[in-house]
């Protein structure tokens, strides 16, 4: 698998067949883990194709394995940027992170992808808050998953 992003939060990997492979890791790791995943499985109910489409969810390991959005956008205006999020929220869903490193282009779609829903807060009525992420300086205290080969 080719290494796409290994941050202090997440560890994405691309897999031979496209499909994205990311583990949680960092501070609250598992609720963002529960949250991204939650909110997939919500857009994915209310028919949003702009996003990835969750393929597999593996709880104990904090590791989802989803469909792939495209590369990132290097060249989106700040207006397409905003109308993606916009566009987002019309399907119940703010994003949190709404930053241009959320928004991909998957060529073989035609179209603009919004990714990284792991501080997203789904605006229906019943549904938990996104985690809020508290500085946690002793990454001892991380936690991280155990490392799996998949």
């Amino acid at each position: 698998m080719q290494e796409a992003k290994n941050t202090a939060r997440a560890l994405v990997r691309i897999g031979y067949d496209g499909r994205v492979h990311k583990h949680f890791k960092g501070p609250q790791a598992r609720e963002r883990f529960a949250n991204e995943q939650r909110v997939l499985e919500f857009l994915a109910q209310k028919g949003c194709a702009f996003v990835p489409r969750l393929i597999s969810s593996y709880p104990n390991e904090l590791y989802l394995i989803t469909s792939n959005a495209g590369q990132r956008a290097e060249h989106i205006s700040k207006a397409k940027c905003q109308q993606m999020f916009a566009k987002l929220e019309q399907f119940g869903v703010l994003h949190g992170d709404a930053e241009v490193r959320n928004i991909t282009y998957n060529e073989q779609q035609g179209q603009f992808n919004i990714i990284d829903f792991e501080f997203s807060s789904i605006l229906e009525p019943g549904h938990p808050p996104a985690p809020i992420i508290t500085s946690v300086a002793d990454r001892s205290k991380w936690n991280y998953p155990p490392k799996a080969s998949k």
